[in-house]
């Protein structure tokens, strides 16, 4: 009878893109980062790299890829960039709920429609122990939303609260589901694989330490 295994998922926000536009791809200090990223990646036993299909997403999975030998890329809707859910004022904390409302009003009423499935459908994807008897680790690059809802999840938080979590480019968090004890988040954020001059990107002015 097969049982369950250990997921240990991998979750890397993209590099360091040319553009807030959809069309960028990376900066050269994009693609440093994602090399340095993929350089310590290759310690551990990746068997897949699932990425979000906008080009920054994509260049980075690939440059990672090229660090870790055969192992399969697999791009999918679900590692890509979208709001995961859309709080309503009432599940939002009294002192803040105005400036996170203003902050998704922006968002069209398809975005409104599509993100909180693709998010559902990323925590079916990404999510739990898996079927087997094999421990599994799975590498997602993504985007700053995603990690942060897969964060929240992990920790059993609110809904509204991916709001808030921010992630540098290519800073590597994992996640680790057992069958037998709690989720667990093993790192969050963490750039010690980046030089000084490359942490900290992607980030607002302000928070950088």
């Amino acid at each position: 009878m097969t049982g369950m295994a250990t997921r240990y998922l991998y979750l890397a926000r993209h590099g360091e893109a040319e553009a807030e536009a959809d069309s960028g791809g990376l900066t050269e200090n994009g693609r440093r980062q994602a090399y340095l990223l993929g350089r310590r990646l290759r310690e551990h036993p990746i068997s897949a790299v699932h990425h979000g299909p906008l080009p920054r997403a994509v260049e980075t999975a690939r440059l990672v890829g090229e660090q870790l030998g055969d192992v399969p890329l697999q791009m999918a809707e679900t590692a890509g960039d979208y709001v995961p859910h859309f709080p309503g004022r009432a599940e939002l904390p009294t002192d803040c709920a105005d400036t996170l409302l203003r902050f998704l009003e922006p968002c069209t009423a398809e975005e409104r429609l599509q993100g909180p499935e693709l998010a559902r459908r990323a925590l079916e994807a990404y999510t739990g122990p898996v079927a087997g008897d094999e421990d599994v680790h799975e590498l997602v690059v993504t985007h700053n939303f995603l990690v942060a809802w897969l964060v929240r999840h992990a920790m059993a938080a609110p809904q509204w609260r991916w709001l808030g979590l921010n992630h540098g480019n290519a800073s590597l968090t994992v996640i680790r589901y057992s069958p037998d004890r709690p989720v667990s988040v093993l790192v969050c954020n963490d750039m010690r694989h980046l030089p000084d001059e490359l942490r900290w990107t992607g980030f607002p002015p302000g928070p950088r330490l």
